[in-house]
């Protein structure tokens, strides 16, 4: 076998350090290390960095035989990492240890690694001093990153990342992973993504470390690597999560999640929630006119101006979402279960059909269902029974 020397053979070594999640979590474990400030972050809040920087520096390695200037090389991933650990509250002192002790050890493992591959010391020398070289740019560009987000708008720092998520989410120009990656993007370790869109529009709705969110024409739109947990939503916001997917899928599952977020708000619906659990709701609501006919037939005796034929309605509606179940209906709705009872039967006098008969159908009971839905929140006044 012929061994490489030269540029090529450090440019692999460092992309398959990037490529390798010992490596990675090892850097992240020393950086963690040197502070106790750092060490209250999860692993995860750096490992997107670190990966980021590892791979940045192959272009900058592949030019180890000719001169260029470091500034020319993209150093988005220490930018975002300053701005990040300043946001966060980590204290200059604090991150500056943590890059350090990281770029240290990476230097090491980079030379070691040089010298299993077969790379001869002559080359090595120079490997050293361009390490030295792109580790103090690192550095600089992680505290111009932490200086900008002490000075400049929040607005201006999240540019890059709502830019991201405009170009994954809505169709536009596909990023690459690698500048999503370089952006704090995270993808799980298919490198895949969880899109999701949540309401109200603002970040206040969703506070998770894992997850990128950017406003996107009137929802908070979002890309993680797995979905948020529920202590991390806000009590009154509604989040649409989509199953992992690769790039190319995000548009189409995106548009799902905002399709089902906007019914779901319609319809008083908060928390977190998957688009297939949805499912049927942005289904049923692409036929409008199935719908209003459905109504008609079902709840054509009920005015939707009585109050009390609303109450019927939703008490009807909520006894179809908990099962048929008188009693666990009553708790949803904070009454006795012989008042369930009641409404269903002045629903049943009104309207000359049952919900209670033992033998409706599923298909039964989705069009009493649909039916209800569409005649308590109907899209177009002009549908209303």
């Amino acid at each position: 076998m012929t061994v490489v020397h030269g540029p090529e053979q450090v440019t692999a070594v460092l992309r398959d350090m990037a490529g390798d999640p010992d490596v990675c979590g090892e850097l992240v474990r020393v950086a963690r290390s040197r502070s106790p400030e750092l060490s209250r972050l999860t692993e995860e809040a750096t490992r997107s960095h670190v990966t980021a920087m590892i791979r940045a520096a192959g272009p900058w390695f592949a030019t180890l035989e000719r001169s260029g200037s470091v500034e020319e090389q993209d150093f988005t991933a220490a930018l975002l990492l300053g701005a990040d650990r300043a946001v966060q509250g980590v204290t200059m002192t604090a991150v500056l240890h943590g890059v350090q002790a990281a770029l240290a050890r990476a230097a090491e493992i980079t030379v070691d690694r040089c010298r299993s591959a077969g790379v001869p010391d002559a080359v090595l020398l120079s490997v050293v001093l361009r390490l030295q070289e792109y580790g103090n740019a690192v550095e600089r560009h992680v505290v111009g990153g932490y200086r900008a987000a002490e000075h400049e708008s929040p607005r201006a720092l999240d540019a890059v990342r709502t830019r991201l998520l405009r170009q994954a989410l809505l169709g536009e120009v596909p990023p690459r992973a690698e500048e999503l990656a370089r952006a704090g993007v995270r993808a799980d370790a298919a490198g895949r993504h969880h899109a999701l869109a949540a309401l109200p529009a603002h970040r206040r709705a969703l506070r998770s470390p894992h997850v990128v969110t950017a406003p996107l024409d009137g929802h908070l739109a979002g890309l993680g690597p797995r979905p948020p947990a529920a202590g991390e939503i806000d009590p009154e916001a509604l989040v649409v999560v989509a199953p992992a997917a690769t790039l190319p899928e995000l548009p189409a599952l995106y548009r799902l999640c905002v399709r089902a977020a906007g019914l779901g708000r319609e319809q008083g619906l908060r928390g977190p929630y998957e688009v297939t659990d949805l499912a049927a709701r942005i289904a049923l609501a692409e036929q409008p006119l199935l719908a209003s006919l459905l109504s008609r037939k079902l709840l054509g005796e009920l005015d939707p101006e009585n109050g009390f034929h609303r109450q019927l309605a939703l008490t009807a509606l909520a006894f179809l979402d908990n099962g048929r179940r008188l009693d666990q209906t009553a708790a949803a709705l904070f009454t006795h279960p012989n008042t369930v009872r009641y409404r269903l039967g002045r629903l049943r006098q009104i309207t000359s059909a049952s919900l209670t008969d033992g033998d409706t159908g599923p298909l039964d009971a989705l069009h009493w269902w649909w039916a209800l839905t569409s005649w308590l929140y109907p899209t177009d006044p002009s549908t209303r029974a």
